[in-house]
């Protein structure tokens, strides 16, 4: 009787939550924040405490809360100049990386063609699953 592969175990469950963590990501982020504007998927898939992380022109620190930035989605899909239709982004995932209940995922985002942002997303596995945590982003020029 042949005992079994530590490894092939861990990295099978590593495989499983990067599963988890894609369609919990496309779902949520990529569908609910940018094609879809789906603010109550959003809230499925974001911790309430989640804070996206960016610099400003002066060089300093912005924070960005979950509910500030559903509540700027809301109102611009109130707005009278609103058109879905000019919602749509590609994406590639460059990397996600899970240790135990810890994980990050790479993203690059495309307008058109053209790469406008990248972002780092934090998650955590918490009781009720994976969430996203945190976000910092680079805008890239021209964008």
């Amino acid at each position: 009787m042949t005992k079994p592969n530590a490894t092939a175990l861990v990295e099978s469950e590593a495989d499983v939550a990067r599963r988890e963590i894609r369609a919990l990501i496309e779902a949520s982020y990529i569908n609910g924040a940018f094609n879809d504007l789906d603010t109550r998927t959003m809230r499925e898939g974001f911790h309430p405490g989640f804070r996206i992380h960016g610099v400003l022109p002066d060089g300093g620190l912005r924070q960005f809360p979950i509910e500030e930035w559903i509540a700027a989605i809301e109102k611009r899909k109130a707005g009278p100049d609103f058109d879905p239709t000019d919602q749509k982004w590609e994406h590639r995932f460059v990397l996600i990386d899970v240790t135990g209940s810890a994980a990050v995922a790479k993203i690059e985002l495309f307008k058109s063609a053209r790469l406008v942002y990248t972002d780092y997303l934090s998650l955590l596995k918490l009781k009720d699953g994976w969430r996203i945590t945190d976000k910092v982003y680079h805008l890239h020029p021209d964008s």
